[in-house]
């Protein structure tokens, strides 16, 4: 890990390059979030640095929590997060900001995407659906289809693709590159889409 930052999605914009291509973009909120602990091979088993992000009142945490931030001399924050294998060497209380990025690297952004609420499988997997509206196939178009096994095993195998929830989930979009970056906001613009809706918590690391 070269850097990294916690952010906030505010939403998509389009950018257009010197040749006149048009670029959708994703703008990100990130920083400055202040290094909060560092975790060493000799004390804790692995290196690592856990950085807060968006400041709060101190009412808004607990105590335990109150004292870690005290005593890293840092204000109280709303998210804190561990990023293992930093390949500097961080301070406590150092303030990681958009400046240590570059335009043009490439980084992983993760999140959690959308939720999409419980779906059939032609949404969630790409099914085609059961056969034809004609021929006695009634209301089965959109179902699976069969599932069942014979009297052995008798059972359904595990891994089935079937409705269920869909979204939702952590994803790491890889390799996104950073088109511009705007210090004096803290802003940060992406070539492309990355996961959750806006107003959403993301991580963005350089290794």
């Amino acid at each position: 890990m070269n850097a990294a930052i916690i952010g906030r999605k505010l939403g998509m914009t389009s950018l257009y390059s010197d040749d006149g291509r048009h670029i959708p973009c994703t703008v990100v909120e990130a920083g400055p979030c202040p290094v909060v602990l560092r975790r060493t091979m000799e004390k804790d088993g692995y290196a690592a640095i856990q950085i807060g992000f968006e400041e709060i009142s101190e009412k808004k945490i607990t105590k335990p929590r109150k004292g870690a931030f005290d005593k890293a001399g840092v204000k109280p924050t709303r998210i804190l997060k561990e990023f293992r294998d930093p390949k500097k060497e961080y301070e406590i209380g150092q303030k990681l900001t958009v400046e240590q990025f570059a335009i043009g690297d490439l980084v992983h952004v993760s999140g959690n995407s959308k939720g999409k609420g419980f779906q059939g499988v032609m949404k969630r997997y790409n099914f085609s659906g059961v056969g034809m509206a004609s021929h006695g196939q009634k209301d089965r178009q959109r179902h699976p289809g069969s599932v069942g096994q014979s009297s052995s095993p008798s059972r359904i195998m595990k891994g089935i693709k079937m409705a269920g929830r869909m979204g939702g989930k952590r994803v790491t979009v890889r390799n996104i590159q950073i088109v511009d970056i705007i210090p004096d906001r803290n802003l940060l613009v992406l070539k492309g889409c990355i996961p959750g809706p806006p107003n959403t918590q993301v991580e963005i690391v350089n290794n």
